[in-house]
């Protein structure tokens, strides 16, 4: 293995949002042996403030809208796939009419048409904006919307773009992306700028978002937490993200031969 992937919330981190040092370490010790280290999350400018800087040589945000290369000074951009504003616009509409609580994610600002929700995830908006969508011109890494009902998700999905797609979250958030907006699409970017072949990867996550990512790899490891799709779409399960479970699975499978 030349290369690990893992996905954030329920994977790297734990149920409080920190890196373990126990995991901090064991992903010191793979970079120490020549191993990159990059992450995949659904979330946006808010993972820089979870993950230590640092730690990582790669990064997949906004659940594959962009994927960087994390040099010693800057970031550097190694795939990106927004959805244009002329195709967001309508769709936006629509579901504003509804009564939805829409949101575009870009660049870091969330322009939405709701106060932002509190809880977990929701504190770590910092930078927001309400919007008048059939005015907003800037094109989105991300769409989302949440506090649906099944019949609301009907609506977007009946409503949604040809070329977008939408997956929802364990924590409801419905995540709308550019069609080629996806983790394994951005993990293989960023495996191709260090002549990474697929099979030189070992994936880790929890969530459905993370499917193309795991089977993609080639070794895909769910969580002891994810879900029983995610567990039977994966080549290994390993423990739990509170318990180190991707540490432990690094540790037991690949440091050992390393060293």
């Amino acid at each position: 293995m030349k290369m690990v992937v893992f996905d954030l919330d329920g994977t790297l981190l734990r149920t409080d949002k920190t890196v373990s040092p126990r995991t901090i370490d064991t992903l010191r010790r793979c970079r120490a042996a020549g191993i990159r280290i990059a992450y995949a999350t659904g979330r946006g400018s808010s993972a820089d403030i979870l993950v230590p800087h640092g730690l990582c040589d790669g990064k997949v945000t906004l659940n594959g809208a962009t994927a960087r290369v994390c040099d010693a000074s800057d970031d550097t951009v190694v795939y990106s796939r927004r959805i244009p504003y002329m195709t967001a616009r309508p769709f936006l509409l629509a579901c504003h009419t509804r009564r939805l609580k829409m949101t575009s994610e870009a660049d870091g600002t969330h322009y939405t048409n709701n106060t932002p929700p509190t809880g977990a995830w929701g504190n770590a908006i910092a930078h927001w904006q309400l919007t008048d969508f059939s005015t907003h011109n800037l094109d989105a890494e991300k769409l989302y919307s949440y506090d649906l009902t099944t019949e609301d998700v009907d609506f977007i999905v009946q409503a949604l773009p040809t070329d977008l797609y939408c997956v929802m979250a364990t924590d409801g958030v419905l995540m709308i992306m550019h069609c080629e907006a996806t983790k394994s699409n951005a993990m293989a970017a960023l495996a191709a700028t260090w002549g990474i072949a697929p099979h030189e990867i070992v994936a880790f996550g929890d969530d459905l978002n993370d499917l193309d990512m795991l089977q993609y790899a080639g070794t895909g490891v769910a969580m002891g937490n994810a879900s029983d799709t995610v567990k039977a779409a994966a080549n290994a399960v390993c423990d739990t993200n509170d318990n180190d479970g991707a540490a432990q699975w690094l540790e037991d499978n690949l440091l050992c031969r390393t060293t």
